[in-house]
Order: C-alpha cells, then structure tokens, then sequence
C-alpha cells in the first residue's frame, strides 16, 4: 500500500472506491427505500487497476445551502417552520467530495476560527446519517460508510508509533488543490487531536450506523461486502483481544469519546462500555455467516455475557445499591468478596445522597479498583436503554430519575452531559486546569442539545415519549433563536456556552431526529435492539469473572 505523507490520500487511491458508488454528483431526495444498492464487490474494482483522477471545480467541497436540490418539503412535520430552517441548515453543512456528498462539517460558524469544526467526525454524523435516513435520503449515509472505511486502511502512525488497524479515524477533511485542480482526503486518528487521543468510539458508532442503514433501507449488500465484513472484524479484534485486563469491560484514556478532553473519565467509562455492547449486537446482526464469521460471532456472545452482567451489577446505582456501598467494608479477599473493588465509603460524595431519588437508578460513569464515579452521563445511559444493556427494570429507573431530577438533568435546556460539575481544587486537578472545561461549561456539565435525538429514543423505547415532548418544546424555545448553538452553560442551561460555535451540525440533526422520531415513532427501529434472552447469564454474583 502506498503510504501519502501527513495523512493524505490521494484521489487516484480513492478512485477505486467511488467506482463503486456510481453515482450523479447530486444528493437525490425521496429516493426509494427499498432500492438495491450496487452489489459489485468492493474487491473486483480494486482489481480493475487505479482509475484517472477526477477533477472537481472549486468550491464543491460544501453543498449551496437553500440552493441545494431537496429543500421541498412535504406535508406534516416538514412544514414546521422550524423544521423547516433545520433541513436548510443540515443540507448547508453537506461536505462534497469528487461531487459526492460523504458527510457534513461539525459546524458552519464562520465568526470563529475553524479548528477542526470545518471536519467530518464520525460521531458528529451519525444523527446527520440518521436524520438522512428517516428522510429517505440514504445516498450520503452509504457514501460516508465507503469513505471512513477506505481511511480505516491507511497506515496509522503518531510519531513512531503504529495504531491498530481496526482504529477509525475520528474524522476527515476535504482539501481542494487548485492549482491541480483536484481534492485529497485528510484523516485524522488522533495524530491533530488536542491530548492526542485516538477515538475509541468511532469504530463503534461505524456499526452502529452501518446497522441503521441496513434496517432503514431494507439492502444488505453494503454491510455484506467482503471490505464492510473486514472492516468490522478488524474494529471487534481491537476490542475483544485479550489481555491482562480481569474485566469484560474496555480500558480507556481520557478524550477517548464524546468528552474528548481530560474530564477523569479514564477506566472504564459508561460511554464507551454502552457503544462496546451496541457495536457487539449490531456486528451479531451484520457478520456474515462464513468461517470467519462464525468466529467472531462465538467471541462475540462470550463478551456480551461478561459484558451485560459485569454491567448490570457493578455500574448500577439505586438506592439500595447506595445504602450498600455506604456500608461496604474494606481490605476483603477471596470469591466471597462484596466489596470486590475495595471501595472506599468515605469517598463516596456528599451530592449523591441528596441526587438519588427513592424510585430511579443509573449506571455511574466508571468503576475500577478503589474508584467509583457517581456521576450522570448522559450518552452512555440513553445508549445502555437503546441497546438493552439496560433491563426493563433499570430502564424504566433510569427515566424515573430524569423526571424526578428533571431541574439538575434538564433545566431550561436539554441535556447535561453530566452531573454534577466539579469545581474548585477538584477541577484543577481532574481537568488539568482547562479553562473550556470550566464549572457547568463544555464538558463540565454543560447543556448539549445533541444529546436530545437519544433521549428521545430512549423515552420512546421505555413507553415515555411525554418527557421527550416537553424537552423538544424547551429546545425549540431557544435553539433556533440562538442560531443552534453547540452547547449551553450555567446549572440550568441558560446561557449559550461561552465557547460554543453557531450553527453546529450535530444541535440541529439531532433537533431533526428528535421531531421525525416522535412523529413516527417506527424509526425507533434504525437505533434501537429489543432484549436478547440469551444474553442475560443465570450467575452468582461472585463467578463474575469466569463467564
């Protein structure tokens, strides 16, 4: 494999791919959901040799907003004015690249400087993907499958050092030379990232969205390509190597997912390890049933056994589980353990006795040896509802302590991200003194309107759709006014957050997805897996290790 320096491929490397899209450079609306993708194989082209350059014009790399084709609307819910201004603001953000659309830009605030929100994420698109899904638009949400997993083959290197294979990239840029008029793909793996961090959530959220894609238009052929079937099986060998680890769980460094800064978020977090258990279902799903399939599917049942009950016992706090650990006792040895992680009672915080309803629970946002961390995160318990980490019991706790924490969880704009902030000497020390993650801002228990299309889903889910509806209408009350701000600051989210760039990409889709769920709520179905009885292990608490 040619390797291109600074992480640039070039276009006659990429060519091989688009000759499988074959397709108009136009993004088409209304296109049938049924309709049978290209079933050539991803292989044959490649044999085929590398295909001239394409040239693109200048200024391709964006879609033309309002002028975009597809901005008619059809009755219902797209007459919504506000609806109506979010479709326009999605398809404005569309990233074009040889005349194809392959995903959209993180955010279009041109008063600020651009970092890197002028890039695709991974995790950024998915509730773009989602929103184009439930719209019938499938085209950009295949094309920016085939992209990312052409970058997942690039050769990987931060200094000297090589990343696994399976790693995807946390996002990509178009460039657009214009003296040789043609555009190049720039990826990024962490190598640009602030910490340098490589995203362990991107693999999964790929399969994730490859699922939704398969379900929403009834085609197979994209995820039973023999590259797509690859390119699963090398992000689950990362995941399900074994190791030193005595835990089903993934160990993570800190920036590894959404909160992509130091937040104290290393371990295990509750994100990743909610992702991990919904990427291993979908790949069930996905993973053809040849020999090395089969493989991996046997693997992969192991781990959700493991992973679901090592989940469920330890990440779980209600307030018997509370009053438990209050009385732990310390320095035990052996199988009949209670105390297994040595948990200290004193470090239990003072906030948690106050936040814990009588009725509700939620899985914490880590466990390891010695150390517990109580705090809500957001993501991570919307995604163990939608991918039945979760049991219907603990789902159904999980929004009773939304509702009766709705001041602390929601406020006046949906969602924090976590709960509570940390402050004072604490910050200095768990944040490394970050100035954007500042008490109640960013990632600090800040307010991120993304975060509205999984509490959506997840209320739908759990037979609550009541609480998504009053957490719309708080959103719709200021988001469009406040030109769709990444997140919100101050304890009750009243403030747009001091950093936060306009018109970004996610704080619209998700608003969409949030609206065309509650409408219909069938597309439940694109995010959502129903409870696996044959993952749910009959153990005792203290074999769970041999499982």
């Amino acid at each position: 494999m040619t390797v291109v320096p600074d992480g640039l491929c070039s276009v006659a490397e990429v060519d091989n791919l688009d000759k499988l899209l074959d397709k108009p450079p136009k993004l088409r609306v209304n296109i049938d959901r049924q309709r049978s993708c290209d079933e050539r194989s991803l292989s044959s082209e490649l044999t085929n040799g590398h295909a001239d350059a394409v040239h693109s014009p200048p200024g391709t790399a964006r879609m033309s907003g309002l002028d975009a084709p597809g901005t008619q609307f059809a009755a219902g819910i797209d007459s919504h004015p506000y609806v109506v201004e979010a479709w326009a603001a999605l398809r404005h953000s569309v990233v074009f690249f040889r005349g194809q659309p392959v995903g959209t830009i993180a955010a279009s605030d041109n008063t600020e400087e651009n970092l890197n929100y002028d890039q695709v994420f991974v995790r950024d698109f998915i509730p773009s993907g989602l929103a184009f899904l439930m719209h019938k638009e499938p085209e950009v949400v295949k094309n920016f499958i085939l992209k990312t997993l052409r970058l997942q083959s690039w050769e990987k290197k931060i200094d000297r050092f090589h990343l696994g294979e399976g790693v995807m990239p946390a996002s990509f840029k178009v460039l657009h030379d214009p003296v040789r008029n043609y555009e190049t793909l720039m990826a990024d793996f962490g190598e640009s990232a602030i910490g340098r961090v490589a995203p362990v959530d991107s693999g999964f959220w790929w399969i994730i969205l490859l699922r939704a894609y398969t379900k929403s238009t009834g085609d197979t052929s994209l995820a039973e390509l023999p590259e797509c079937q690859k390119g699963m099986r090398l992000i689950l060998s990362l995941c399900l190597s074994e190791g030193f680890d005595t835990f089903p769980t993934l160990l993570c460094a800190d920036g590894c997912c959404m909160i992509d800064r130091r937040m104290g978020v290393y371990g295990y977090p509750i994100e990743i390890q909610a992702l991990f258990f919904m990427a291993l279902r979908c790949a069930l799903v996905l993973l053809k049933q040849d020999e090395e399939g089969k493989e991996f599917m046997e693997r992969i049942v192991k781990r959700l056994h493991a992973l679901s009950y090592h989940m469920r016992s330890y990440f779980w706090l209600d307030l018997k589980q509370l009053n438990d650990i209050y009385r732990y006792k310390t320095e035990e040895y052996s199988h009949t353990a209670v105390n297994k992680f040595n948990v200290m009672p004193d470090s239990l915080p003072e906030w948690i006795f106050d936040f814990m309803p009588s009725r509700g629970g939620y899985f914490i946002g880590n466990v390891s040896p010695a150390r517990m961390d109580f705090r809500w995160f957001c993501l991570g318990n919307c995604v163990a509802i939608l991918s039945s980490l979760a049991t219907p019991e603990q789902s159904t706790a999980i929004m009773d302590l939304i509702e009766a924490r709705w001041e602390e969880l929601v406020g006046e704009m949906p969602l924090k991200v976590c709960y509570p902030a940390i402050e004072s000497h604490e910050w200095k020390i768990v944040t490394g003194c970050d100035p954007k993650n500042t008490r109640w801002s960013y990632h600090n228990g800040g307010s991120w309107p993304v975060l509205l299309w999984l509490l959506t889903a997840a209320c739908i889910k759990t037979g609550r759709p009541h609480i998504a509806r009053r957490a719309v209408e708080l959103a719709e009350s200021r988001l469009i006014k406040d030109s769709w701000p990444e997140y919100y600051d101050g304890k009750l989210g009243r403030y747009v957050g001091k950093q936060a760039r306009k018109h970004q990409t996610w704080s619209v889709a998700g608003y969409l997805v949030a609206k065309l769920m509650l409408e219909d709520p069938s597309y439940l179905g694109m995010v959502a897996l129903e409870e696996d009885r044959h993952v749910k292990p009959v153990l005792k608490r203290s074999n769970s290790w041999t499982c």
